[in-house]
């Protein structure tokens, strides 16, 4: 919970993320470079309570005969919406959830933050 000005701010914790939505579907072409984008990523500050919106960028190559399923990528990132969690944080997350999902190790996700306070943030976990 965060207090700003007066007012309070209730959030979800990190164990409101629901990884067991994501899915996935066979796929047999480890060549193949995979990029899936959304501008429709938000989740909460954890300091300030407001949202904190982004851009994600997956990619990969399916090394693990494995391919996400998007809507239940979708339904996973709407799991983020209320969580209180710091913006490296949500990056790392769905990198792990999606690194043990697809079984691959190229693999890289992107978060591309609107700005906040001035300030612009993108963060990058894993590498192709």
């Amino acid at each position: 919970m965060a207090k700003a000005e007066g007012k309070e701010f209730k959030f979800d914790t990190i164990d409101h993320i629901n990884p067991s939505y994501l899915e996935s579907f066979e796929f047999d072409s480890k060549d193949q470079y995979i990029i899936t984008k959304t501008k429709e990523f938000s989740a909460v500050c954890p300091f300030s309570g407001l949202p904190d919106l982004a851009e994600i960028i997956i990619e990969y190559y399916p090394d693990g005969g494995k391919c996400v399923e998007l809507k239940s990528l979708k339904y996973y990132f709407i799991s983020f919406r209320n969580v209180g969690i710091y913006q490296e944080a949500v990056t790392q997350k769905i990198y792990s959830d999606l690194k043990k999902l697809l079984n691959t190790n190229r693999l890289k996700v992107t978060s591309i933050y609107n700005t906040r306070g001035g300030f612009d943030t993108t963060c990058i976990e894993g590498s192709l």
